[in-house]
């Protein structure tokens, strides 16, 4: 269960990393584009080749598709209501218009609850594919590193326009890192002892949550901000994580 604390840790803190760097340095908005559409690619391949591959080699396909419509249809609804909170501004990173005070009409806490709301599933992604003794997938943990890290930039800026001060969003990125331990812990936990079917949808579930998300939130933003070219950038992601695969 350590193992599951330690690599959910990892994995989330690249959104206080992104946070740190984006409130010490400023960052063309083409290079977060580039690196969303790299993680896009990356969480796309490892949902596929990780999640649901491994899933099908336990169940049927009908126990798949419960778990991964189950959660790409659930993510859509959170995201529904908290994008009418304001967080929509959680990917944005010039997106909406400023009031004359120079913040941005988004919602601070609706950005932060969007946030958690994204790194949760790929948390507990990873809290799965520990159960049973398994050790970490490397492609897994670097694929929701290299997704989290466009995550705490563009989520900065927008908690900024919101008159967000340093260190209330460094505390807010902190709590992020611990949510997100915390999923990938129980994701470990409650399935250790679940029958094969029950993780197999679960872990269905996950992928189908974070599908959703990539679609919404990452491709969207990805291309606003690096244009064209990321189109290959993501097959790239996509690549990097067959790869990493199969080492």
């Amino acid at each position: 269960m350590f193992q599951s604390i330690m690599w959910g840790t990892i994995a989330a803190s690249a959104t206080l990393l992104g946070a740190i760097i984006v409130l010490s340095i400023q960052i063309p908005k083409k290079i977060i584009g580039f690196i969303m559409a790299l993680g896009t690619g990356a969480l796309i391949g490892a949902t596929s080749y990780e999640l649901l591959e491994d899933a099908l080699e336990i169940s049927s396909f009908k126990e798949i598709a419960i778990g991964f419509l189950g959660g790409a249809l659930l993510f859509t609804i959170l995201d529904i209501l908290v994008s009418r909170k304001g967080g929509h501004e959680r990917k944005g990173s010039d997106r909406n218009p400023e009031r004359k005070d120079g913040k941005s009409q988004g919602n601070g806490k609706g950005i932060f609850i969007g946030t958690v709301m994204d790194t949760l599933p790929e948390s507990a992604m990873i809290g799965l594919s520990l159960v049973g003794g398994k050790s970490v997938s490397l492609a897994l943990v670097i694929s929701i590193f290299i997704s989290n890290l466009p995550e705490g930039i563009s989520s900065t800026v927008g908690l900024q326009k919101s008159g967000y001060s340093k260190k209330k969003i460094l505390i807010l990125w902190v709590f992020v890192v611990l949510f997100s331990a915390l999923s990938a812990f129980l994701g470990a936990y409650l399935l250790e002892q679940a029958s094969n079917s029950i993780k197999a949808i679960m872990s269905s579930f996950a992928g189908g949550a974070i599908i959703s998300m990539i679609a919404s939130t990452m491709m969207p933003e990805a291309y606003e901000e690096g244009g064209p070219s990321v189109g290959f950038i993501t097959a790239v992601g996509v690549f990097i994580s067959l790869w990493l695969h199969h080492l």
